[in-house]
C-alpha cells in the first residue's frame, strides 16, 4: 500500500516477529536517509500486531489482504499489484522471501488445484462483518478468533 505494510506471519520463535520488524526498520530506515540524504528516525511508535486464530481466520486475513489495493481502488485485478502475494497464491509466481502457510497448501493436492481454489476464494464476495472483525482487530491488536481462543490467548498472557 502506499502508506503502510500488511504482513501475515507465523513466526517459529515467540520473538520472531519483533525481530523481524526491528530489522526491517533499521534496514529501510538506512535505506531511505540514504536515498533522500537525510538522518534520524523515519517510524513512530511500535507496529501494529494481532494474534489470528490459524484454522478459523488466517485464510480470511490473507484474503482480506491481498484484496486490499483492489479494494483501495489501486488496481482492479489482485494480481496487478506487485507487492502482494496473490500473485504466488493464486497465479504460481515463486515467492522469494516466505514460504506458503500450511493452510494455504492444505486447500488442495496439486498447486494447480490450489492457485485455482485460492482465486475462487478471492472471487468470492467477503462478509462485510467479518471484514470489519478483521480491520478492527488488526488495528487495535485485539486477538482476532472465537471467543474460547481468546480467553486461551488471555491465559497465556497472564
Amino acid at each position: 500500500m502506499t502508506n503502510h505494510v500488511h504482513l501475515l506471519a507465523t513466526p517459529s520463535e515467540h520473538t520472531g516477529l519483533s525481530q523481524l520488524m526491528q530489522f526491517l526498520g533499521r534496514l529501510y530506515v538506512r535505506y531511505f536517509n540514504y536515498a533522500y540524504n537525510r538522518s534520524g528516525t523515519l517510524f513512530e511508535g511500535r507496529f501494529k500486531s494481532c494474534i489470528v486464530q490459524e484454522n478459523r481466520y488466517l485464510l480470511t486475513c490473507l484474503r482480506y489482504i491481498e484484496l486490499n489495493p483492489v479494494r483501495a481502488g489501486m488496481v482492479k485485478d489482485p494480481s496487478d499489484y506487485r507487492w502482494s502475494s496473490y500473485r504466488s497464491h493464486a497465479c504460481g509466481v515463486r515467492p522469494g522471501l516466505w514460504s506458503p502457510h500450511y493452510l494455504y497448501l492444505d486447500l488442495a493436492q496439486t498447486e494447480e488445484q490450489r492457485q485455482h481454489t485460492w482465486r475462487s476464494l478471492t472471487n468470492e464476495i467477503p462478509d462485510i462483518e467479518v471484514l470489519a472483525k478483521v480491520r478492527h482487530c488488526a488495528n487495535t491488536g485485539l486477538v482476532l478468533g472465537t471467543e474460547s481462543f481468546r480467553e486461551q490467548v488471555q491465559r497465556l498472557r497472564n
